[in-house]
This record gives structure tokens, sequence and C-alpha cells, in this order.
């Protein structure tokens, strides 16, 4: 009984450090989204102005 306890709880744990690195994997591809994004904007924003 102790095994199969220990298997869940490692595999409970395994899985929750998969989805915190998969979620940070998500966050860096829509920071950089953002951040191309917001040059574009800042690009043309900046020509106009002159």
């Amino acid at each position: 009984m102790g095994i199969v306890l220990a298997i869940l709880l490692l595999a409970l744990l395994l899985g929750g450090v998969g989805l915190f690195i998969e979620g940070l994997f998500w966050l860096l591809i829509i920071s950089l989204a953002l951040f191309v994004v917001s040059g574009v904007l800042g690009m043309s924003q900046r020509g106009s102005r002159v």
C-alpha cells in the first residue's frame, strides 16, 4: 500500500511540475507576441508624429 501511495504522490508531483513548465512556456510565447506587437505599433506611432 505504501508503494502505491508513493507512486501516486510522485505522479502528482511530476504532473504538477510538467503543468507549471507548460504554463511558463505559453506565457513566454504570449509575452513575446505582445512585445513584437507593441514594437510594431510603437514604430508606426513614432513615424506618424513627425
